[in-house]
C-alpha cells in the first residue's frame, strides 16, 4: 500500500468527540463541540446552566457565521446600490434547544437557528432622501501632499453614504473609527498643543471641519465641536472642528423629521460634503462663511 495514500487517508480521519458532547453545526457543517460538563456550576447535581459562559458561547459563535447587514447607498455616479441582508443566531431558538440538551434530552448535534437581518437604509429610503440637498460645504487640499491626501480620502470613505436618523446623533470618531496603519491611515501633520508634529492619520480634522460647516448649513444642531490650538489654513478662524480618537470628537443631532444622508468625495484638490434628505422636509437652512481662496 502506497505510503502517501497511507499517511493522506490519517489526516483525514477526525477525531471522535467527547462523549456526551454535541456538535454545533451550520449548514451540516460542525463549528464546535460541546460538553454539558463545561456549564454546570451545580457540584450537586442539580442541573443549572452558567449563564455567563454561555452567554460567551453565543457570541463566539456568532463572530464565525453571523453576517452584517449591508446598507443600500449611491455610487460615483449617483446610481443606487441595492442593500444586503445579513444573518445572525436566532438567539432564543438556539437557547431552547441548548437548554434541552443540557437538561438531558437526547441530542449528538444541533444545527444552528439563523434569522435575516435587514439594514436601516433600503434602496426605498435612499431613494426618498437624496433628491433635496440642504447643506454643502467645500474646502481645498494639497493632492501633492500624498500622506495627508490618504488620510482625508479613507475619512472621506467612511462618512460618505451615511444616514443620520431624526433625533440621533452622529459622532465623527465613531463612524470614522479609530484611525490605524492596518486600515492604511499615514503619518501626517498635525497640531499638538499649538506646535506642529506628525501622528497617523493627520489630515482628517480637514473633513471633520469641512463637515461641520455643511451641517451648520443645513442647520442641524452641533452637539461636540472643538477648535484646534492654533489657525488652520483650510477653513476660516473659529470655523474648523478638531478630532482625535483619545481626545476631541466631532458629533451633530438630526433635529429635523427626516433622515439626513452624507455625500462626501475628494475632486481634484477639492473636498466636497453635501447633505440631502426627503423633499418633504422643514429645514433652516444657515449662511456660512465661505473657505480661504
Amino acid at each position: 500500500m502506497n505510503l502517501a495514500w497511507i499517511l493522506g487517508a490519517m489526516l483525514m480521519v477526525q477525531p471522535a468527540p467527547p462523549p456526551d458532547s454535541l456538535v454545533i453545526t451550520k449548514e451540516g457543517q460542525p463549528i464546535s463541540i460541546v460538553t454539558r460538563e463545561e456549564f454546570s456550576i451545580s457540584p450537586s447535581g442539580i442541573p443549572i446552566i452558567n449563564t455567563n459562559k454561555f452567554s460567551q458561547l453565543i457570541k463566539e459563535l456568532n463572530k464565525q457565521v453571523s453576517t452584517p447587514p449591508k446598507n443600500a447607498s449611491l455610487n460615483k455616479y449617483g446610481n443606487i446600490i441595492p442593500e444586503k441582508a445579513g444573518y445572525r443566531i436566532n438567539q432564543q431558538a438556539f437557547t431552547e434547544r441548548f437548554y434541552d440538551y443540557y437538561l438531558g434530552h437526547r441530542m449528538d448535534t444541533l444545527e444552528l437557528p439563523m434569522i435575516q437581518v435587514y439594514p436601516k437604509v433600503d434602496s426605498e429610503l435612499l431613494a426618498n432622501i437624496r433628491g433635496l440637498r440642504i447643506g454643502r460645504y467645500i474646502t481645498s487640499f494639497n493632492p501633492s501632499n500624498t500622506k495627508r491626501s490618504i488620510n482625508i480620502q479613507l475619512a472621506v470613505s467612511a462618512i460618505n453614504n451615511h444616514v443620520v436618523f431624526p433625533g440621533e446623533t452622529f459622532s465623527f470618531n465613531q463612524v470614522v473609527g479609530k484611525r490605524t496603519v492596518r486600515k492604511g491611515y499615514l503619518k501626517a501633520k498635525v497640531i499638538v498643543r499649538g506646535e506642529y508634529a506628525e501622528d497617523i492619520g493627520g489630515g482628517i480634522c480637514q473633513v471633520s471641519s469641512t463637515l461641520f460647516n455643511a451641517v451648520d448649513s443645513a442647520g442641524l444642531q452641533t452637539v461636540q465641536r472643538f477648535s484646534h490650538s492654533r489657525h488652520v489654513p483650510y477653513i476660516p478662524p473659529g470655523r474648523d472642528a478638531t478630532v482625535s480618537w483619545y481626545g476631541p470628537d466631532f458629533e451633530f443631532k438630526n433635529n429635523y423629521n427626516q433622515p439626513i444622508l452624507i455625500q462626501a468625495k475628494t475632486l481634484g484638490n477639492l473636498l466636497i460634503i453635501m447633505l440631502y434628505s426627503s423633499d418633504v422636509i422643514d429645514y433652516s437652512p444657515r449662511k456660512v462663511p465661505f473657505p480661504p481662496l
